[in-house]
């Protein structure tokens, strides 16, 4: 693609969940139409998109006529077979492109990837069965975390190894599954930063973030984060080196750990990031608008930061304050649209905004 999306253009999205739907969001405000594709029944997205197709992801006959019907597709989540991709990719673009999503879907190829642009990470090691793990402890030592290669999130395909006598236990857990061992990094904040490139190689990035999570899961990122300034700097610096590098399309989310030595590359998201969504209330293009007009080929927005926000994710039975933080001043809602409620889901986020200190 050359030339910039047209209004009235469709985007197809991979993926209907909270994510796709704030893009379809973000789209309908620039005249785009979304189709989202998504195996599951009334997906939160479907509400707001302009056509929603309901199949698996090894149905080619549903995946080959969704294709043809959008200019264009993105993702809002990582973990899409290869198969399909396959077929999207013969008849339409796909962004962030393949090379950014393989390397985000297994854990050692994107250590090995940060590692070899300079970047630093957790000391790791690729574990494939009980003697390679034996091995990597008595390297890397321990507390460490033993996780799957690919499809963790949230906390999930993880398991924290506090002395080498866990190891058994850990390798257990894995299920079999390939998985990677990472070394404690003894930090003093997590942030992340939220960075945006489009075809023309214009690169843009929001304020770092400071995280907060629990169980594994994010809880609350504050803007901005409490750390110097030129930490700040390195962390955009950096962000736009993964993005040039990998030729990248589009928003991506960089989790970093602020440490004595500067900052270490926890993971990256090529997609829209849940602690990105501070953007909606305090900038005046957010994250879900850059990253359409990204892929879309349009300029890039003001992605400068007018306010200051507390976002904090609503997780479970949160849903139960939502008619407190209703009438809450200079608090806005963003609820999902989820039908039930379940431990540990998301079901919506709060921004907490103030005047830019």
């Amino acid at each position: 693609m050359t030339n910039p999306l047209p209004t009235g253009a469709t985007i197809g999205i991979l993926g209907g969940g909270q994510l796709g739907r704030m893009l379809s969001v973000a789209a309908a405000r620039l005249g785009l139409r979304s189709h989202i594709y998504e195996p599951g029944a009334n997906p939160p997205a479907a509400d707001v998109a302009h056509a929603t197709t309901t199949a698996p992801y090894d149905d080619a006959a549903a995946l080959t006529a969704f294709a043809r019907s959008v200019d264009l597709v993105t993702y809002e989540f990582e973990n899409i077979p290869t198969e399909a991709l396959d077929i999207i990719e013969a008849i339409t673009p796909i962004h962030p492109n393949r090379r950014a999503l393989g390397t985000s879907q297994d854990r050692l190829v994107e250590k090995n990837f940060l590692q070899g642009i300079g970047l630093n990470v957790a000391p790791f090691a690729d574990i494939t069965d009980a003697a390679s793990l034996d091995a990597a402890i008595t390297t890397i030592g321990t507390p460490a975390i033993l996780k799957t290669r690919r499809f963790g999130y949230d906390g999930k395909g993880q398991a924290r190894l506090k002395s080498p006598q866990d190891a058994a236990t850990a390798l257990a857990d894995m299920a079999g599954a390939p998985a990677i061992l990472e070394g404690f990094v003894s930090f003093t904040a997590e942030i992340s930063i939220i960075a945006a490139r489009n075809p023309q190689g214009e690169v843009a990035c929001y304020d770092p973030g400071e995280n907060v999570h629990e169980g594994g899961i994010l809880r609350k990122t504050t803007v901005p984060a409490n750390v110097k300034s030129a930490l700040r700097m390195d962390a955009v610096l950096l962000a736009a080196r993964i993005l040039n590098e990998l030729n990248y399309v589009g928003v991506m989310g960089v989790e970093l750990f602020v440490t004595q030595a500067g900052l270490i590359v926890n993971e990256i998201a090529p997609r829209v990031h849940n602690s990105g969504h501070w953007t909606q209330n305090g900038c005046t293009v957010d994250q879900f608008e850059q990253h359409i007009r990204a892929i879309a080929g349009w300029p890039l927005g003001n992605g400068q930061r007018h306010s200051d926000v507390v976002m904090e994710n609503l997780i479970g039975d949160d849903m139960d304050r939502v008619p407190t933080l209703a009438t809450q001043a200079e608090t806005a809602l963003h609820l999902y649209g989820k039908a039930d409620v379940k431990v540990g889901r998301k079901m919506g986020h709060v921004n907490r905004v103030q005047a830019k200190g």
